[in-house]
């Protein structure tokens, strides 16, 4: 989000409780309006802190009341994102389930560089064989999902196809390397995706527009169509229910988080 969003506030007197008080009540009737849409980035306390008037104390504290009331996320050396409507999405509220979507939007945060630089180096330098096995994944994801599974490791082998129609093995070693992580962080994608039809239509829809751009030779077509898929999934994430994260979605993020802590 590059701009403050445009707000109206003006600083009273009184201690920065109050103040930030009224910031996070200003911020937080944003998000419930749909001003600030979930996975939208908050601008820098520096620039809240100047547009409300107030110190980065303040901010911080305001900052820290958003985060318990499950409205925000964040990202370590990113900033501060919109993780949902607090009362329509009603997202995690406990302190690990936040931290663990945060990590979880760091793995899509980095799988949305790697996605959309192979899937253009893909387009560009892809030959029929390996056009060939990306469609063969892409097949199997629905396979397995019409047959009931969660279709988790023919989504991770589908992405490793496109990493290996790049012609070059670092790429393959990139993907390999954040293999667990972005298996982990899948799973949970694909979890929340499978409990609506139209989520699981909207998947099916991405990947069909990043092959279909890679057989086309587009490499811009297939970047973007990459980078969006990954950016969408941000959103999915993002307004996901609170059944989903004290149940299924929280325990699979929960996991992801304990596996960098294993590291």
């Amino acid at each position: 989000m590059s701009k403050t969003p445009s707000f109206h506030f003006t600083s009273e007197a009184g201690g920065s409780t109050r103040l930030s008080a009224r910031v996070a009540e200003t911020l937080l009737g944003k998000i419930r309006e749909g001003e600030l849409a979930a996975g939208a980035r908050l601008p820098s306390e520096d620039a809240l802190a100047k547009h409300f008037g107030v110190s980065r104390t303040v901010i911080r504290e305001a900052m820290a009341s958003l985060r318990a009331e499950g409205a925000i996320a964040t990202r370590h050396g990113i900033g501060a994102f919109v993780l949902g409507a607090a009362e329509s999405a009603s997202p995690p509220t406990d302190a690990l389930t936040l931290q663990s979507v945060a990590s979880l939007l760091n793995v899509i945060e980095v799988r949305r560089g790697i996605e959309a630089a192979t899937a253009a180096h893909a387009a560009a330098r892809r030959s029929e064989d390996h056009l060939n096995d990306i469609r063969k994944a892409l097949d199997a994801i629905a396979r397995a999902t019409a047959g009931g599974s969660d279709g988790v490791e023919e989504d991770v082998r589908f992405h490793h196809a496109i990493a290996r129609a790049t012609g070059n093995p670092y790429w393959v070693q990139l993907v390999e390397s954040y293999a667990e992580q972005i298996r982990q962080a899948v799973r949970v994608t694909r979890a929340n995706e499978a409990r609506l039809a139209d989520l699981a239509r909207q998947v099916k829809v991405e990947h069909e527009r990043i092959v279909d751009a890679i057989a086309a030779g587009d490499p811009a077509r297939a970047r973007k169509a990459a980078a969006a898929h990954m950016e969408h999934a941000v959103r999915r994430v993002s307004a996901a229910d609170r059944d989903f994260w004290q149940g299924e979605g929280g325990e699979l993020a929960r996991g992801l988080l304990q596996g960098k802590r294993s590291d």
